[in-house]
Order: structure tokens, then C-alpha cells, then sequence
């Protein structure tokens, strides 16, 4: 039951980081791929009936976490509370500017709100990266599962470590990534032309970069990413713009599983002495709200997951992004 609970927890988080990665891919893109406000208004409906349902997935992940692992929520959200509070707060941002962004008047306006997503939704991708490059270092875990030190080192020392900062570089070419593959596959015109190159780009620049720190470190795991890279390449460049998104999000889905389970049964890695470490049974919940759980898994996820597939296949056309003459 707790390996069981432990897969849905990252599965929650697997959604999260593909559907939303797109999001912010394509609110970083916004103002490089969009030369005028047509065009950005053009990108910014790509993702209009779908930014919001895809930020359930936050909730669920983060609510599932507490539920099935408390003492793994208390621990990360006790040490990393100060960029959480700041994420929650980047995240409104560019909700607001999401929906606001059609209701001023003028140009003026909607250029504000689009410099408003671009930024928040870089900001977004660099925390998320370095709270997941926390993540496979670790947290300094005290004998009781608590996070130890105090003041702002508590909260911004481990963003400031070396995998927090390779985590958040990996999570913007991600972004750029994902977020130029979903935007060559949703739109038409001089948006889907720009996507289009920009997604075969940044694959060949992953491909070369990765396949380098491969070689350089040993790893197959990064030899791997830059494969894929590769395959994305290939496919984008010869307009087969669903296979290249859907290589990926599958990127994206194998790096956020690598990144929860790098060490085994070890949810969250203690720093200043493995013994002190959690693992996925230590700090699980009892059977008995494990089963509870399950009862509600069973009769909320599928509705979720048939309510999301519905929305994309209802608005699965792309947008044009070329002005029709009057």
C-alpha cells in the first residue's frame, strides 16, 4: 500500500511538471516568439483553457503528499517554506496576468501583463528547478525528521547549492523546450514557423550539451536525456511537431521519476547522516488511512483525469496566428 501511494504521489507530481511545464514554457516564449500583440495574444490562448485544470495537479500532489506521507510534507515544507511562499506568490502572478490580460483596454496594457507572465513564469521554472535539485541532494535532517538551522539559511542555503542551481538551468531549457514543442504543435502561421526552429534549436543544443556532460561524468542517465534530444531533432525538424512534443513530455516525466526516486526508498535524504534519512515506510501514514485513501483515489482520480482528457479534445484546434484580412 505505501509503494502504491508513493507511485500516485509521483505520478501527481509528473502531471504537474509536464502540463504546467508547458504553461511556462509557452509564458517565457510569449514575448521572443510573438513580434506583435496579435501574435502574443495568439500564444497566450494556446494555453487559455487549460493553464488552470492543469494547476490541479499542484493541489493534488501537494494534498496527497500530506495525506499519504505527512512526515515527508512537514519535513520538505518546514525547510523549504520561504521559496514554496514565494512560488504560491509567482503563481498568482501569472494567473492574474493570465485572465487580465484581455480585460484592459489598450496595448499598453496586455504588453504589461504579457512582461508580467514572461517573468513570473521564468521565476516559476528556476525555483521549481532548484527546489528539485534540493531534492536528489538532500536536506540537512535532524535525528526527529526535522530540518535543522535557522533564519533565511535555513530556507535559501540549499537554492544556493550546486544541484539546486544545475536543477534550475535544466528546468528553464526544459521549459524552452516543451514550451516551443507544444506551441509548433498548437498554432498556425508565423507563431508555429518560429516554434517550429526554436524547438529543433533547443533540442540540438541539449543534444550536444548533455551528450558532452554524458561522456565528461559516466552517467547513462544523461546519455539518455541526450538521445532523446536527438530523436527530438530529427522529428521536429522534419514537422512531426505531436511526436516531438510527445518525446518531450516524456523527457520531462523521466527526469521528475529520476529525481523521486534517486534514492530507492529514501523519500528525502538526510545531509548530515543517512541513518537520519526518511524512507517511504517511515514516513507513511497508518494502513488505516492508507486504505481510506484509497477509497477516495478510486472514485476522485479517474473523474479528474476523464474532465482534463475531455477539455484537450474539445479544444484541440490549433490557433491561428496570422491576421485574416478584412
Amino acid at each position: 500500500m505505501v509503494t502504491v501511494w508513493f507511485s500516485l504521489v509521483v505520478l501527481c507530481w509528473v502531471l504537474f511538471f509536464v502540463l504546467e511545464g508547458f504553461d511556462f514554457g509557452v509564458g517565457v516564449l510569449g514575448p521572443v516568439l510573438g513580434r506583435d500583440d496579435h501574435e502574443r495574444g495568439a500564444i497566450v490562448r494556446t494555453v487559455g483553457p487549460f493553464w488552470d485544470g492543469n494547476e490541479v495537479w499542484l493541489v493534488a500532489a501537494i494534498g496527497v503528499t500530506f495525506a499519504a506521507f505527512p512526515d515527508w510534507y512537514a519535513a520538505l515544507l518546514s525547510g523549504l517554506y520561504l521559496p514554496m511562499t514565494v512560488l504560491l506568490l509567482l503563481l498568482a502572478v501569472r494567473g492574474v496576468a493570465l485572465e487580465f490580460r484581455g480585460k484592459g483596454d489598450g496595448e499598453r496594457w496586455r504588453r504589461r501583463c504579457d512582461t508580467a507572465l514572461a517573468a513570473s513564469s521564468t521565476a516559476i521554472v528556476l525555483l521549481w528547478g532548484a527546489v528539485l535539485g534540493v531534492l536528489t541532494h538532500g536536506l540537512a535532517l535532524g535525528a526527529d525528521g526535522q530540518v535543522t538551522g535557522s533564519g533565511l539559511n535555513r530556507s535559501l542555503g540549499p537554492l544556493l547549492s550546486w544541484p539546486a542551481l544545475a536543477g534550475a538551468g535544466l528546468a528553464l531549457y526544459a521549459a524552452l523546450l516543451i514550451g516551443a514543442a507544444f506551441l509548433a504543435l498548437r498554432t498556425t502561421g508565423p507563431v508555429h514557423a518560429r516554434a517550429r526552429r526554436w524547438s529543433v534549436r533547443v533540442a540540438a543544443v541539449g543534444t550536444v550539451s548533455l551528450g558532452g556532460a554524458g561522456f565528461a561524468t559516466g552517467s547513462r542517465l544523461v546519455l539518455a536525456a541526450a538521445v532523446l534530444c536527438m530523436g527530438i531533432t530529427l522529428v521536429a525538424r522534419h514537422g512531426r511537431e505531436l511526436v516531438a512534443f510527445g518525446g518531450t513530455a516524456l523527457g520531462v516525466a523521466a527526469a521528475v521519476v529520476a529525481v523521486f526516486t534517486a534514492h530507492g526508498d529514501v523519500v528525502l535524504r538526510s545531509t548530515l547522516d543517512p541513518a537520519w534519512s526518511l524512507t517511504m515506510t517511515g514516513a507513511a501514514a497508518t494502513d488505516s488511512a492508507l486504505r481510506l485513501l484509497s477509497v477516495v483515489g478510486v472514485v476522485v482520480l479517474p473523474g479528474v483525469l476523464v474532465y482534463q482528457a475531455f477539455s484537450y479534445w474539445v479544444f484541440r484546434r490549433r490557433v491561428a496566428s496570422e491576421r485574416v484580412p478584412s
